[in-house]
């Protein structure tokens, strides 16, 4: 073989070479394009599991939430029902008592003061009456005994109304019977006499 084939040859050889390295790079390029895409698709999967993973995590504490509130708000209403329960259970038994209470005023009223003969009577009559009506006051029967205040159609009954010169007009002149509130909440009104003007306007309001 002769210098100059051989000279060929060696640049043929190196040419391959040269040609055989850069076809290794550009597969390396290629891999290395392909890793990139693949790590980027796998870094979107990803996120986009942790954004429905976060979704669920916030649907899952908003139900919590609303299951706190909606137990606080039943605990509420119960403790309200059972305090309205308990402030009221005697509502019927005040309504049975207060005739009881009424005629025991009444007895009060028309005896005789200057009787020594029934003075004990008396004195004993009063202090079952106190007795009586400081024990209802406990459980938040009280009375209604409007005499001099102006008329309340929530908690008075007006039964007549009568001229006078020396009330202002819509005010309470005569308790006829007094009447009683449990908690509140009415359980028979006073029923009255309501004042109006001399001039013989009626205020309509009684």
């Amino acid at each position: 073989m002769s210098n100059e084939e051989k000279k060929v040859q060696d640049e043929q050889l190196q040419q391959d070479t040269v040609n055989a390295a850069e076809t290794e790079s550009a597969e390396e390029q290629v891999v290395e394009m392909i890793a990139e895409e693949l790590q980027a698709a796998r870094i979107a999967e990803l996120e986009a599991a942790l954004l429905t993973s976060e979704a669920k995590v916030k649907e899952q504490q908003d139900s919590v939430l609303r299951a706190r509130a909606d137990i606080d708000n039943m605990r509420r209403r119960t403790e309200q029902e059972v305090d309205k329960a308990r402030k009221f259970a005697l509502n019927k038994f005040a309504e049975e008592l207060l005739p009881v209470i009424d005629n025991m005023e009444r007895a009060i009223e028309m005896s005789d003061k200057n009787d020594e003969a029934i003075k004990p009577m008396l004195e004993g009559v009063e202090l079952t009456l106190k007795t009586m009506t400081d024990t209802v006051e406990k459980f938040g029967l009280k009375q209604i005994d409007p005499m001099g205040e102006a008329f309340n159609p929530e908690f008075h009954q007006a039964m007549s109304i009568q001229e006078s010169a020396d009330h202002e007009p819509n005010t309470v002149i005569l308790v006829m019977q007094k009447g009683y509130e449990l908690n509140g909440r009415v359980v028979r009104p006073a029923m009255v006499m309501v004042s109006k003007a001399a001039a013989g306007n009626v205020d309509t309001q009684a």
